[in-house]
């Protein structure tokens, strides 16, 4: 089993190498950074966009993924720019390492940066022979209008506690 002590700056070079290369389409330097059983999911937090079905995924398999990325980039605007941000590392087990990052997406409007979403990403590295590689990765992206965090329903004791 990979040892699981994996440096957090190699964890988040490899969060911005995940992004940069879906943007730009680089397929075959992606692949390189998923294990052959990676767990691929991405959803709104509301899971009631109108573009629901071009975002939602629930894959196993580096297959299914990049087919699903493939296919998902190639119906997605040129520039398009994932940043991938805030990156640390939340646990350590089964020789893995979990993170969590922010993520902010932008394409360009008449010759400007124009948001396109935000969200939450977590997910799990695992050493590889071939260095490090995601074994999951899920993304939730933000659509629900921001409130008072106090009236969030994030906000209650079974949430907070």
């Amino acid at each position: 089993m990979p040892h699981p002590n994996i440096d957090p700056g190699d964890v988040a070079a490899l969060v911005a190498g995940w992004w940069f290369h879906y943007d730009e389409w680089n397929p075959a330097a992606l692949r390189a950074l998923m294990t052959e059983d990676i767990a691929f999911s991405c959803a709104s937090d509301t899971g009631t966009t109108d573009y629901e079905d071009f975002i939602r995924a629930d894959l196993r398999g580096a297959d299914d993924v990049m087919a699903w990325k493939e296919d998902h980039r190639a119906n997605s605007p040129y520039p398009l720019r994932h940043n991938g941000t805030n990156v640390f590392v939340t646990g350590t087990g089964d020789g893995e390492v979990t993170f969590c990052s922010y993520i902010f997406v932008t394409k360009i409007v008449e010759g400007k940066p124009h948001n396109v979403s935000s969200g939450i990403v977590r997910g799990a590295v695992r050493a590889t022979d071939a260095g490090l590689a995601f074994s999951r990765v899920d993304v939730v992206l933000d659509t629900q209008d921001s409130v008072r965090y106090a009236d969030h329903p994030a906000h209650t004791p079974a949430a907070v506690s």
